[in-house]
């Protein structure tokens, strides 16, 4: 067994955006030059095509025929203001699904202990009904369900520290108990959801912040609010929704992360996994806009789970 594994796929550059758009195709390239220079140690390789019955574990058949249609052979499409597609976009979005269930089969068969998915187009603002956000395939859920139904796990954690709050993710966990999501975000902000009365069966746990928050303030809602509530549960898998758009200089946020604090979350993530998981986690790259944020921001959180 390894300790830390990658999955990374070319196509995540063939998701076409608007010009100005901030989840542009350099978002991955840099995260690729950033594996390439300071983890070529680590064990990389590339991510399948999600199936459709992994998809439909969150999204319904209609939904799925309808994102596959839209897709365009040639030029761009926009499902939403923020939302677009072009013609590698579905290949990208499935890649990025693909990889998440890729990824929580390569913990759960014991091939490696952690494993980070640098994918886009991002995935958590995904609902079962509704693309939205720069998302099409709510990987997170997507994976969790997926230890859940193909493994036999019963209790599955999605911790989320994006800036914006994985509404996605929340809509798919709902009513399921054996899933359990803990999100800080800013508030207010896009896209409007994650109060704390939005608790589901009793297994959603929100912390919204207030503009300005920094880093250490956050670590400290992590380490005394959150995490606690995700031990509680004693979770046999935990996946990471990696958003790094919680950066002091993300220019889509508000809050005033530092790399450090991302490293920190992230060992204390790695601490419960250690003590309740076997130590198997999941991570998948979400957002993060600012690109020098964004490499050492994820520089800090892979070495975390190295």
């Amino acid at each position: 067994m390894t300790n830390l594994s990658i999955l990374r796929h070319l196509c995540f550059a063939d998701h076409i955006v608007p010009l100005g758009h901030p989840e542009r195709p350099d978002r991955i390239k840099v995260i690729n030059a950033m594996l390439d220079d300071d983890f070529a140690d680590i064990p990389q390789s590339e991510c399948p095509l999600a199936e459709t019955d992994h998809l439909r574990l969150v999204h319904s058949a209609a939904y799925i025929d309808t994102i596959v249609a839209a897709a365009p052979s040639d030029g761009m499409i926009s499902l939403d203001g923020d939302t677009h597609m072009s013609e590698g976009s579905l290949t990208a979005a499935l890649a990025g699904a693909g990889g998440a269930v890729e990824a929580t089969q390569q913990v759960l068969n014991g091939a490696s202990k952690r494993v980070f998915v640098a994918s886009r187009p991002p995935g958590h603002h995904a609902e079962p009904e509704q693309a939205m956000g720069f998302c099409l395939f709510s990987n997170a859920a997507i994976a969790a369900k997926y230890a859940i139904d193909t493994h036999g796990l019963d209790r599955v954690a999605v911790v989320d520290f994006d800036v914006h709050h994985g509404n996605g993710t929340q809509a798919a966990f709902w009513s399921d108990s054996h899933c359990v999501f803990a999100s800080s975000h800013q508030m207010p902000l896009y896209p409007g959801t994650g109060a704390k009365s939005e608790t589901g069966v009793g297994n959603i746990f929100n912390a919204p912040i207030d503009p300005g928050t920094d880093g250490a303030t956050i670590t400290q809602i992590w380490r005394d609010h959150l995490l606690p509530q995700i031990a509680a549960m004693a979770p046999q898998l935990i996946i990471i929704s990696a958003g790094f758009d919680a950066h002091e200089n993300d220019p889509l946020g508000g809050l005033r992360m530092q790399d450090v604090d991302f490293g920190n979350i992230t060992t204390m993530i790695r601490d419960l996994a250690d003590k309740y998981a076997d130590g198997r986690i999941v991570s998948i790259l979400e957002g993060g806009y600012d690109l020098d944020g964004l490499r050492t921001s994820a520089t800090a959180h892979l070495n975390a789970l190295r």
